[in-house]
């Protein structure tokens, strides 16, 4: 069987700044990360409506690149994967445990996709679906000092289970995901999406995340509390009043068209109450 293969990819190179496919070269590689976490949003708002997040290519494209929307690591990763490879990287999809925000040492469910990019025989990660601590840069996995990005410097340490990434914040390196270069089918990804997107304690069904980054900034949003970061500086932050401006912040703040929901709709204006 034949992998699936892009129908809009002329589209999807021009919404990242290419009039023509560029060389599969690290630069590249670099413009590709940086541009595609600035124009294509991280957002769960498919869970919270209650519908299923298709995770096939199709389903992928017309969602991210006809419809006005982002969307999670199982969509945003696996739709830029696509586009690695057809440009000519030697790319494959891995995955991880995020443990961002738990106690250190914590072992999570294995619900993160990512890639595994080799060039001239260096290995590099590269993420565009990690919502607000998202890198913006590929990371070097055999390199264990400190990597600058255009935003937080990471760093990637080995231990016995794999690899940890790790991001500077505030002078403190926190942990953001536990990963391994493990083989992984459609299925894996089938089976993470699906809890993800449907389990009760999974927190994509339980609040919005919303993520956006840009030139020394990142715009994030959860539930209703609305952030800008500046890197080196203090973040600006404020409580969204109603449905109605959340809207209209997910439109020009974050690039989103929110769908036409009812349930939707409903469930926004519950998540946006003050708690």
């Amino acid at each position: 069987m034949s992998e699936p293969r892009l129908t809009n990819r002329a589209l999807y190179l021009q919404r990242l700044g290419f009039d023509a496919p560029p060389a599969p070269t690290l630069e590249t590689l670099r413009l590709l990360q940086l541009r595609h976490t600035g124009v294509f949003p991280f957002e769960n708002l498919t869970t919270l409506s209650g519908e299923p997040v298709l995770i096939d290519l199709p389903s992928i494209e017309r969602k991210v690149l006809h419809e006005g929307r982002g969307g999670y690591c199982y969509e945003l990763n696996y739709l830029y994967l696509t586009l690695l490879q057809e440009l000519g990287f030697d790319a494959h999809g891995i995955s991880g445990r995020v443990v961002m925000g738990q106690p250190e040492g914590a072992w999570t469910a294995r619900t993160h996709r990512l890639s595994l990019v080799t060039l001239a025989g260096v290995r590099y990660i590269t993420d565009v679906g990690f919502g607000g601590m998202v890198p913006t840069a590929p990371l070097m996995l055999d390199n264990r000092d400190e990597q600058q990005t255009p935003h937080e410097p990471y760093r990637v340490e080995q231990h016995v289970d794999g690899y940890t990434l790790r991001a500077r914040i505030a002078d403190e390196w926190r942990a953001m995901y536990i990963f391994d270069l493990q083989r992984q089918e459609d299925i894996d990804y089938a089976v993470g999406n699906w809890y993800v997107s449907t389990h009760p304690q999974s927190s994509f069904a339980r609040q919005l995340m919303v993520a956006r980054t840009g030139e020394g900034w990142r715009r994030t949003l959860n539930n209703g509390s609305f952030a800008i970061h500046t890197m080196g500086g203090e973040s600006e932050r404020r409580q969204v009043a109603d449905v109605q401006e959340l809207t209209a912040l997910l439109k020009h703040e974050f690039g989103i068209r929110v769908p036409d929901r009812p349930s939707l709709i409903r469930t926004l204006e519950r998540l946006i109450q003050p708690q």
